[in-house]
């Protein structure tokens, strides 16, 4: 990859980290962001875009363009999102998109999907790319339509599906479970051996150069998550490791916080907690992706970010 690529999204929990991983390694970057600002070196080129609830001017965008990482959209299920607005800025944002990618002759486009366009917030077995997905809300039903829009296009693509991403800054349930460990108080996951998968912002940044670079991986999808699930016992041991704290895990049967949290309306909650979301990405792996972070070390290294007020 020689060629400018266009990162949309770029002022996003992924995007900013990924612009300034590209202009580390010398890749001419134009950064669409919604509100400019001066955050990346001199040498990217920033630049305006309007909210995709509104078509978006993309020829201007790519022009000069050579392989385009589309990060931009709603990034998250949520309550009072209606589904049209998923649908406009998701699925028909990102059709338009690719179809000016093709009319500009852009050599690839990848597009950061989600793990929610296969399954709901926990799975009874393993999840791979060979599984029927079925999304069970609007966010997801609204990947799965972009990344039909995405290849129903004559662009070249790869659309990666990641699981929940972890690294400094994160936001939500992560950066919750964060503010959790640092209290003093044992928590009662001690029994909590469900697992779960979770990706490295690292580890993604590294699948996206991977498909930028790898003529094999146009025109494939892949699901994206670090090696090996972990339990959330070991998740709030390993942010403790990272705060300089015991682990305090108190040996609590999974039975009365599931009680608890579907009592009060939480059921997705449990699920995202207390139930399993292991996925293999053995397709990427084959592929050449070869994860720098070691789940356990990636989040210790985010709880010390965190403590040390850069995450």
């Amino acid at each position: 990859m020689t060629g400018r690529v266009l990162v949309t999204g770029a002022s996003g929990f992924i995007g900013r980290a990924l612009v300034a991983d590209l202009a580390a390694a010398e890749h001419p970057v134009r950064a669409a962001m919604r509100h400019p600002a001066d955050v990346f070196p001199r040498a990217v080129e920033v630049v305006a875009v309007s909210d995709l609830t509104r078509p978006v001017e993309w020829r201007a965008l790519l022009k000069g363009v050579e392989t385009v990482v589309h990060l931009a959209g709603i990034a998250h299920a949520g309550p009072g999102i209606a589904e049209e607005a998923y649908d406009r800025v998701n699925r028909l944002a990102t059709a338009e998109l690719a179809a000016a990618a093709e009319r500009a002759g852009v050599r690839r486009l990848v597009f950061l999907s989600s793990i929610r366009a296969q399954c709901g917030p926990a799975a009874s077995h393993t999840l791979t790319e060979r599984d029927t997905p079925l999304p069970i809300d609007a966010y997801g039903r609204s990947k799965l339509a972009a990344e039909e829009a995405v290849r129903a296009s004559n662009v070249p693509y790869t659309i990666l599906r990641p699981v929940l991403i972890y690294g400094p800054g994160v936001k939500g349930n992560m950066a919750r479970l964060i503010e959790l460990a640092r209290t003093p108080w044992p928590l009662p996951f001690g029994l909590m051996s469900n697992r779960r998968s979770l990706l490295s912002r690292d580890n993604l940044i590294g699948a996206i150069h991977l498909a930028l670079q790898m003529p094999q991986t146009a025109g494939e999808t892949y699901v994206v998550a670090d090696p090996e699930p972990v339990s959330l016992a070991q998740i709030v041991r390993a942010l403790r490791t990272g705060l300089g704290r015991p682990p305090r895990l108190v040996p609590v049967p999974a039975w009365p916080i599931a009680l608890a949290l579907k009592a009060t309306g939480r059921q997705e909650t449990w699920e995202r907690i207390g139930g399993e979301l292991r996925v293999d990405p053995a397709k990427l792996l084959g592929a050449g992706w070869r994860p720098a972070v070691q789940t356990h070390d990636g989040l210790a290294a985010m709880a010390r970010a965190h403590l040390a007020g850069d995450g």
